[in-house]
């Protein structure tokens, strides 16, 4: 039912930018026909508004592939570097939830485990929408800060590395075949914040998929059952992942989008001193306002790289 919604919202769309386009070509025949120039802003207008729609959905054309309506999750590690990456990490999570808000998407954090003395160790959170993976997957990649540390003493500056992993959650569990006898599943004691109940049950839970050495992990519900649910559906989309990248080396096609979500390359750099810049080393798009980016403003970001595909 949510494939047949999809298919009828974007035969819905373009049906409604045709019939756009012949009420204004016949008014513009019209408006010749009788020199009628009373009409001239009025053509403009819609003219403009028809640009920006077919724009629009020429964008959604290229979200193409069957994983790209899919829902998302996403995973932030920081690099080494302590305190400051792990920082680091927390800001672009905050990054990514204020991104989340704009786009008019909800989220839930799956997975999240907190650095010794600020920012985080590890966060996973799976993000619901249209095209939430097929907008969220130009983020892989590692993102990279410069700036005067905050917890330098000696007001030093410092670069920073995160890690950011996109992979889209699959709706029927039947595509991945997963044998109950490849999984070794521990349950611990959930650490950090939570009273009473972290401490005194065992309701954390970390999978591991033994042929492939993938592990996930959550602790954030107080019920053991739910947790290992939320990481059976983590498990879940990385084995889906695989799977993709799998086909796609086969075909020689995406060969190079893999070496890009790799540890060992920076899509970005976030330069808050000596000067402020965001610049995507993919595409070369750049600008000065940091603040709004940090604030989510990613589009210009995102939809660069998408149209590069």
């Amino acid at each position: 039912m949510r494939e047949i919604s999809a298919r009828r919202d974007i035969v819905q769309a373009w049906q409604k930018v045709n019939d756009d386009h012949q009420s204004t070509e016949e008014l513009l025949l019209l408006a010749e026909e009788e020199k009628d120039t009373s009409v001239g802003e009025d053509l403009n207008a819609d003219a403009e508004k028809l640009e920006k729609e077919i724009s629009r959905l020429e964008f959604q054309r290229m979200l193409g592939n069957p994983e790209d309506s899919k829902d998302a999750i996403l995973t932030i590690h920081p690099g080494a570097g302590g305190t400051e990456s792990q920082d680091w990490a927390q800001m672009l999570m905050r990054m990514y939830q204020r991104w989340f808000e704009r786009q008019g998407f909800t989220s839930e954090i799956l997975d999240f485990q907190a650095g010794d003395e600020a920012g985080i160790k590890s966060v996973s959170i799976e993000v619901t929408g249209d095209y939430a993976y097929g907008y969220l997957k130009a983020e892989a990649g590692v993102h990279r800060l410069v700036r005067i540390s905050p917890f330098d003493a000696n007001k030093r500056r410092h670069t920073s590395f995160a890690s950011v992993f996109v992979y889209p959650e699959i709706d029927n569990p039947t595509e991945i075949d997963v044998d109950e006898k490849d999984l070794r599943i521990d349950t611990y004691r959930a650490s950090g914040a939570g009273g009473q109940h972290v401490n005194k049950t065992s309701s954390a839970v970390r999978i591991t998929h033994i042929p492939t050495g993938i592990v996930v992990q959550c602790q954030n519900e107080r019920s053991q059952h739910r947790n290992k649910e939320a990481a059976m559906k983590m498990l879940m989309a990385h084995l889906y992942q695989k799977k993709l990248e799998e086909e796609q080396a086969e075909r020689d096609k995406l060969e190079n989008t893999k070496k890009e979500i790799a540890w060992g390359s920076q899509i970005r750099s976030y330069v808050f001193q000596p000067y402020n810049m965001v610049k995507d080393h993919r595409t070369n798009i750049e600008t000065s306002d940091v603040h709004s980016v940090m604030d989510g403003d990613l589009n210009d970001f995102i939809e660069a790289y998408l149209m590069m595909g």
